[in-house]
């Protein structure tokens, strides 16, 4: 048991002035008497009041002893739980170019891609994350932190028409990798998320994918669009709104497939939004590693045993004085 306020138990010390008193008190109690003789008492039994008067000064002790615990606020023992789990490193690169706002995906790939992104950042407690945007060139959002408010919401604030437009594939790949390289975690691995191919850029993807594996960072990639045809927009009109037209979905899965098979990742295609979480919660099982982890439960006070024996034994006092010790005028 533990104490909020463990100096108050020195007033156990009025212990010793109580008891003093109640024995200096006894022997004056007795009224005196003077005859020649006590011999005709000397076979009289003991009355069972005389112990009980001592028995009840017992009980007003304890009484006192349940009132000073209660000042001292015992408390619940403080615990921790520990747990294994193992942080790791991330970084999450996300294609932010035009052709993301295809409307394949509800509202659009560019909105769905964000929101289940912010999701799976959410879910990873202990780890250590980072964000890069990528078009036609390629940008760090956020450098690898494990403060997960801010990084969701720095994904809620990614527009459309922060870089250049385009697909630079490699350059995005390369920037993830450089902000990664240099983490402590055991495990490192990089979510890059696209929905074309490479059409501009300084780095090939495939030399991103090799300088990814001199490193030991598996990197999951993922084709972002549905087979066969989706609403792309194709310009402004006269109005100023986008304009969309059907036009089919080209992936590069092939160079996709390479990145990934190379880092020792693995390749998803996600065709709805409902396919891309399922991808992300796998993701989130294969990087799942062990970390020491302490969670503290808060104190509560706990005085309330010491309150109803209080309770019991002013009863009993109260009961006690009122029939058996009952003082007759």
């Amino acid at each position: 048991m533990e104490f909020a306020k463990p100096e108050l138990l020195w007033l156990f010390l009025i212990y010793i002035p109580l008891i003093a008193w109640y024995v200096k008190k006894q022997k004056h109690a007795e009224s005196s008497v003077q005859i020649s003789s006590l011999s005709a008492f000397d076979k009289m039994p003991v009355s069972y009041k005389v112990y009980l008067r001592h028995f009840m000064f017992v009980v007003k002790l304890l009484a006192i002893g349940c009132l000073i615990i209660i000042l001292c606020r015992p408390q619940t023992h403080d615990s921790w739980e520990s747990s294994k789990t193992e942080g790791t490193d991330i970084v999450v690169a996300l294609d932010v170019s035009t052709s993301m706002l295809a409307r394949d995906f509800e509202p659009d790939r560019f909105e769905a891609a964000k929101d289940v992104a912010a999701q799976f950042i959410s879910g990873r407690e202990s780890d250590n994350i980072g964000i890069v945007i990528f078009a036609g060139e390629s940008f760090t959002l956020v450098p690898m932190t494990t403060d997960k408010a801010v990084l969701v919401n720095y994904i809620k604030e990614i527009k459309m028409g922060m870089l250049q437009d385009g697909t630079a594939i490699g350059d995005g790949l390369a920037t993830a990798i450089n902000r990664i390289r240099n983490g402590k975690a055991k495990s490192k691995s990089i979510i890059l998320l696209t929905d074309g191919s490479n059409n501009t850029g300084v780095v090939a993807p495939l030399t991103a994918a090799d300088i990814a594996k001199q490193f030991g960072i598996k990197v999951y990639t993922i084709g972002v669009g549905t087979m066969g045809t989706a609403l792309f927009p194709v310009g402004i009109n006269y109005y100023g709104k986008v304009e969309y037209q059907n036009l089919p979905v080209v992936i590069d899965e092939a160079t996709l497939k390479s990145i990934s098979e190379r880092t020792g990742g693995k390749y998803f295609r996600a065709t709805s939004k409902t396919v891309l979480k399922d991808i992300f919660s796998e993701i989130d099982k294969l990087e799942k590693t062990e970390l020491d982890v302490r969670k503290y439960n808060q104190t509560e006070d706990d005085y309330m045993t010491w309150a109803l024996i209080l309770l019991a034994l002013v009863v009993v006092d109260i009961t006690v004085r009122h029939t058996l010790l009952r003082n007759i005028p």
